[in-house]
């Protein structure tokens, strides 16, 4: 994979923040729509999201979770802020951290929420290490993402591959090696976004 540091994502999403909900939020709905619908169903006491950004899906969660969620940007915090305040019945706590460095105590969330974050994450696999320790044994991890090899996207994927650390995302992620060489116990995969660009990953974490 190419690299990807985190003083780059942090001045990726400054950029991005004031215009993210324009670019992709309509383009990346189906999934995030897929995503809380699972939580839904599940109903969790407690819910993380990890790389919250602009607060998208907060209003979508279980109306009687206590959502947690976390960004390492603090731009696109401020607008999920803003979201937040606009639904003060509803427990929701925002903190901006390093998802790959949580400061939450072993064991602390039921569900545990990754929209379009692991390909933009410098260290995948502590980003997943995170995710596991924080999470309940038998709780839910869903991973929603684009993963490499769809023959539609291979030309562009090929394009900006080189570019990953000015864009602040991988196109050469591989679902195998990314999900598959864990032991965990995956429950569901579902192609979501425009001609099935990403995959929502249901996981019971072990």
């Amino acid at each position: 994979m190419n690299p990807i540091s985190v003083d780059n994502v942090v001045n990726t999403y400054r950029f991005y923040a004031p215009v993210y909900d324009s670019l992709f939020g309509a383009v990346l709905e189906p999934g995030r729509k897929a995503l809380t619908e699972t939580v839904r169903a599940l109903s969790p006491a407690s819910i993380l999201e990890v790389g919250v950004g602009t607060g998208l899906t907060l209003s979508q969660y279980p109306a009687t979770s206590a959502i947690v969620g976390i960004d390492i940007s603090d731009h696109m915090l401020e607008i999920a802020r803003e979201r937040a305040s606009k639904m003060p019945e509803r427990s929701i706590h925002l903190a901006a951290m390093n998802a790959e460095m949580m400061e939450f105590p072993d064991n602390s969330f039921d569900c545990v929420a990754i929209p379009y974050v692991l390909s933009v994450t410098p260290h995948p696999e502590r980003l997943v290490a995170e995710i596991r320790r924080v999470c309940k044994p038998g709780g839910t991890i869903l991973i929603l993402n684009h993963f490499s090899g769809s023959r539609v996207w291979w030309f562009l994927e090929r394009a900006v591959r080189s570019l990953a650390n000015r864009i602040g995302f991988r196109s050469d992620f591989c679902y195998n090696e990314q999900i598959l060489k864990y032991d965990w116990e995956i429950q569901s995969v579902r192609k979501v976004n425009l001609f099935g660009l990403s995959r929502l990953v249901v996981i019971r974490n072990t």
